[in-house]
């Protein structure tokens, strides 16, 4: 996914992106995502007069998650609305303006897939749940409480208390 800056500028037409993209090695190493389907990426990118670049469009994601509360696989459906300015100039360092939502890029064309795969991971759900209701598993046995509870002692005590527990009896 290659925006060519000269190419594009000269060009009548804005340039389509509707393609997959393999971001596989960008969860890699993630223990809560069980399995990740090809992003399906849907970009138009669009020349502005003033010589950026606006690409707009949606990725879609497949993927299946564990639980935070039980570790029972979630399939998740992701919507990601995208939506980037990228402007060419000399010397990206240069430039700072930390108000301004343009991304510059130095060189003649900028891949699009970092941005994409940024864009996908940012949207990742921070702790997903089978259910609203999800109760979990026991912090003693490890028993899924969803099936029915079990019978380990839950009553808390303050560590700075646990002294005095004893001292009426």
């Amino acid at each position: 996914m290659l925006i060519q800056f000269r190419k594009l500028t000269t060009s009548d037409q804005p340039l389509q992106f509707h393609q997959t993209v393999d971001v596989t090695n960008a969860v890699k190493g993630r223990k809560d995502i069980v399995a990740v389907q090809p992003l399906q990426v849907d970009l138009k990118a669009v020349p502005s007069v003033a010589g950026s670049v606006d690409v707009r469009g949606s990725l879609e994601a497949e993927l299946e998650m564990k639980c935070s509360r039980c570790l029972k696989p979630v399939n998740e459906h992701l919507h990601i609305p995208f939506h980037e300015v990228f402007q060419q100039v000399e010397n990206p360092e240069s430039i700072q303006d930390e108000d301004d939502d343009t991304t510059y890029v130095q060189g003649e064309s900028v891949d699009l897939a970092p941005y994409v795969e940024e864009a996908f991971l940012l949207q990742l759900p921070l702790a997903p749940v089978c259910r609203d209701d999800c109760k979990g598993l026991c912090h003693n046995c490890g028993k899924d409480l969803n099936e029915g509870a079990c019978d380990c002692d839950t009553e808390v005590i303050d560590p700075r208390l646990a002294g005095l527990k004893d001292f009426f009896k």
